[in-house]
């Protein structure tokens, strides 16, 4: 009979693609709103903050996949040049290499003897990988992925600015801000618990963080945009 395998899930694991859409989509939410209600705070019409909305999210969604493919890719080449630089060091002078594995273990718990011998059977095994692991901490089958972590932006980005966008259309004339104010708080609140709970960390202070932060933003566009549009400008 054969023993299963028990795997932990471990929330790590998630970082990369959670990072890029908790960050487009908090971002969508808190710049399209912002930048709506200052707009719509300067005295506008439905239509200019309409515009402003779109523009937005268009721009955004594109800023978003760029800086997240630069970013990326940057830590990408980091990862492959640690990597290319360890698989020549390991050409030049693997006795150098074992002995550097055997110290990392011994720095970690082991006796020297079993150090070495932990490392001369992993060296054996895949001597590249156990220097990755071990000595950089690079796993080379989760390496950094640029074009999944900009189209996830990109989406995330553009799915999320719609709110603001939606709540300006359900609003009556009266409440058009106020009713982004709204949409966007919720959302928000939302999406904090929502990260707070796939990051496994605390619900409540992500909820909060990304809501204070939110109505910040959204206070002070609304500000200049009140002063811009009393001064006539």
């Amino acid at each position: 009979m054969k023993r299963r395998r028990h795997r932990e899930p471990h929330k790590s694991g998630r970082s990369g693609w959670l990072r890029a859409a908790v960050l487009g989509s908090n971002d969508a939410i808190v710049s399209t709103s912002s930048l709506m209600i200052g707009v719509g705070a300067a005295q506008a019409a439905k239509e200019p903050i309409l515009v402003a909305g779109i523009a937005g999210l268009v721009a955004g969604a594109m800023s978003m996949a760029i800086g997240e493919f630069v970013s990326v890719s940057s830590q990408r080449d980091a990862e492959q040049a640690d990597i290319e630089k360890e698989r020549l060091e390991l050409q030049d002078d693997p006795e150098h290499e074992l002995h550097e594995l055997a110290a990392i273990y011994a720095k970690r718990g082991l006796d020297r003897e079993l150090a070495l011998q932990v490392a001369t059977e992993l060296t054996a095994r895949d001597s590249l990988n156990a220097h990755l692991r071990d000595e950089l901490g690079i796993d080379p089958h989760k390496l950094a992925r640029p074009v999944q972590a900009a189209w996830i932006s990109a989406v995330s980005f553009a799915t999320f600015a719609l709110l603001p966008i939606a709540g300006l259309l359900i609003a009556p004339a009266s409440l058009r801000l106020e009713t982004i104010a709204a949409v966007t708080l919720v959302a928000l609140a939302s999406l904090g618990a929502l990260g707070g709970s796939l990051a496994g960390a605390s619900i409540p202070r992500a909820t909060l963080r990304v809501t204070l932060g939110g109505a910040l933003a959204m206070l002070v566009t609304a500000g200049i945009g009140r002063l811009l549009g009393v001064a006539g400008i």
